[in-house]
């Protein structure tokens, strides 16, 4: 079982940047990506971005020119840097990591940083 730490999240005013820090801890077996989605109140949840094992990356359109997702020092870890942000932005976001073995592959979760961008 692996457990997934948020940090970074907060209160900005639109333009201003943000880092969202994610850690994995625990057993995990082989990480296949990690990944960050938001939800917005009243939203479904969605991609925000991800970042395979072998470093190829995928933004959602809105993030793409403001957003970028990175590996951390630490293994198992990932980075959102989010610039120019614009009260749209203001969500829960989640970590996300996906495990596998074999055939088989699962998801973990964080609890989620919320991002808040108002003036």
């Amino acid at each position: 079982q692996a457990q997934l730490r948020e940090s970074g999240g907060g209160l900005v005013q639109p333009g201003e940047s943000l880092k969202l820090s994610c850690v994995g801890s625990g057993t995990i077996f082989r990480e296949t990506r990690m990944g960050w989605y938001r939800q917005a109140q009243g939203k479904q949840r969605e991609l925000v971005a991800v970042i395979k094992k072998d470093g190829t990356t995928e933004l959602a359109d809105f993030a793409k020119g403001r957003f970028s997702i990175s590996r951390g020092d630490i293994n198992h870890s990932v980075l959102l840097t989010m610039t120019d942000l614009k009260p749209e932005d203001t969500a829960v976001y989640f970590c996300n990591l996906e495990d596998g073995w074999g055939s088989d592959t699962w998801d973990y979760w964080g609890q989620g940083t919320q991002v808040t961008v108002s003036p």
